[in-house]
């Protein structure tokens, strides 16, 4: 092949440079004065914007141009600001309003002349500030000499505005900017120029056809041949491409799945939109409970919820009302008192807990040993912040069978929390509506002390009966998402779900 590409001065590797880098060089080299806007370049060239800016950027990268950037703020008056050049600032016909009603001027007169709420607040302001105003009402001249036509200082800079003057009074900007009257642009200009070593760079000449690339269908025919090829620098650097991982969050929440199944626990799945029945009636919460409301849950509209086995929903109810379940003779307590109301138990909800995983496979299998984890998203209405988010994981998991005792709900704590590297680990009595004795399990942050994120307890028989479970279970709802916080080194729960690349790549590193 022959070789009539660009050489670099000193004799070494040839320059490759495509016809629109080579087109653009040769305008900023003929150029008859320096640098030259992106603009002006366009237009020397002949070539479209898109391929000039992108050629710009590789002659940079090249070192054959360089380039000197200014940011700049451009003000204008904005619509309302054009607006008010034509028809006045509010304040110029506030002031021609009172004369026009012979110095005194009352609220809804200045509606009768066309001035908004708003607008009248805004002149009102204005006008006392500038001393031209009297207090109190109506609304009246401080001074009868205060209605003559002089202009007011916003009135003169929004006009020195409008004509393109430079030299403005920098404060009434500013407050004119506020009043929405003027808008800044901030925008970049960026000049160019060939840098020393793109203009002693040799040329092709100007026509020469240079092709990238050798198709299939050219090694074929041969076409090959007869062409002449741009070479490419194999030394030259190019970005680096990372390969795919997961998401860090991801990524850690697997490698805890991993660590429960483990220990010996099977993982379970339930729906995201469930029934208040599963999200609550069953776990024995009260259906006034403060917690079922709309500040904590999020309740679809347009959908129906299925209700529950008409016998598992009776066993519910009577465990709710206080009174014995179908074929026994005792309640197992006093119950929450009132009516239980089955309407309430088909509403749909998103689920606030995975909680309703544990019970709806205690439902379907209700013989010992149990040992399962569940970890999805539930979803409660939150104020964002660093330790709340409206969605948020939780690991969910139950441990039943004949001598169960809170001690080996504490040991699981123990053994989960030091698996994932966190050494402080705190537990102190709580209360749940659905366990009894109940635990929480704090962990120390680095940044943020102790946080709560890992509650449990012994499931009442309140609960288990209900569901035709006949032995002791412990249940636990983690935080895994504060657990992550922790383990990963994040200060903010939101940076769990970030969608930074260069933030997720450095995580997940």
């Amino acid at each position: 092949m022959s070789d009539p590409l660009e050489e670099n001065s000193e004799g070494g590797a040839p320059i490759s440079l495509s016809p629109p880098e080579r087109a653009v060089l040769v305008a900023l080299r003929n150029a008859p004065s320096l640098p030259l806007e992106e603009e002006d370049v366009v237009r020397e060239s002949g070539l479209a914007a898109d391929t000039v800016r992108g050629s710009l950027q590789r002659l940079r990268s090249k070192h054959f141009a360089v380039v000197d950037e200014e940011h700049l703020t451009v003000r204008s008056p904005s619509p309302r600001g054009r607006s008010a050049l034509e028809v006045g600032l509010p304040e110029r016909r506030f002031l021609e309003a009172l004369r026009r009603r012979g110095g005194s001027l009352s609220s809804e007169e200045a509606t009768a002349e066309g001035l908004s709420d708003e607008e009248r607040s805004a002149a009102v302001g204005i006008l006392r500030r500038r001393q031209l105003l009297a207090d109190g009402f109506p609304f009246r001249l401080r001074s009868p000499k205060d209605d003559e036509d002089r202009l007011l200082p916003e009135e003169v800079v929004l006009k020195q505005l409008a004509n393109g003057e430079e030299d403005l009074d920098e404060a009434i900007l500013a407050a004119l900017e506020r009043r929405g009257l003027v808008r800044s642009e901030h925008r970049t200009v960026r000049r160019w120029a060939p840098s020393e070593e793109g203009r002693r760079l040799p040329l092709s000449a100007e026509g020469q056809e240079l092709s990238g690339a050798v198709s299939p269908a050219d090694l074929v025919s041969g076409a090959w041949k007869g062409r002449t090829y741009r070479p490419y620098d194999v030394r030259a650097p190019v970005p680096y491409a990372r390969g795919v991982r997961e998401n860090p969050y991801v990524a850690w929440l697997d490698e805890f799945a991993d660590i429960l199944v483990g220990l010996g626990f099977e993982e379970a799945t339930g729906p995201l939109l469930e029934t208040e029945f599963w999200n609550n009636d069953v776990l024995f919460m009260p259906q006034d409970h403060p917690a079922r409301s709309i500040h904590d849950a999020f309740w679809p509209e347009g959908v129906t919820g299925r209700p529950p086995a008409a016998d598992l929903l009776a066993r519910v109810a009577a465990a709710h009302e206080g009174r014995a379940l179908p074929g026994e003779t005792a309640p197992l307590g006093p119950g929450w008192g009132g009516r239980y109301d089955e309407t309430v138990a088909i509403r749909p909800v998103l689920r606030s807990q995975t909680t309703a995983v544990s019970a709806r496979y205690l439902a379907r299998h209700p013989t010992p040993p149990f040992r399962t984890f569940s970890i999805d998203r539930n979803f409660r209405v939150e104020s964002v912040d660093a330790r709340h988010h409206l969605e948020f994981q939780q690991c969910e998991g139950i441990v039943g069978e004949e001598g169960v005792t809170l001690r080996h709900l504490v040991g699981i704590f123990r053994e989960l929390t030091e698996a994932i590297g966190i050494p402080e680990l705190k537990i102190r009595p709580s209360y749940f509506p659905f366990t009894e004795p109940s635990i929480e399990g704090y962990v120390r942050h680095p940044r943020l002390g102790w946080i709560e994120a890992l509650p449990g307890g012994l499931f009442r028989p309140e609960v288990l009966q209900p569901l035709g479970v006949e032995v002791p279970v412990a249940a636990w709802g983690i935080g895994v998402t504060r657990l992550a916080m922790v383990a990963l080194g994040k200060g903010d729960i939101r940076e769990l779900f970030s969608d930074d690349l260069d933030e997720l790549t450095r995580g997940g590193a």
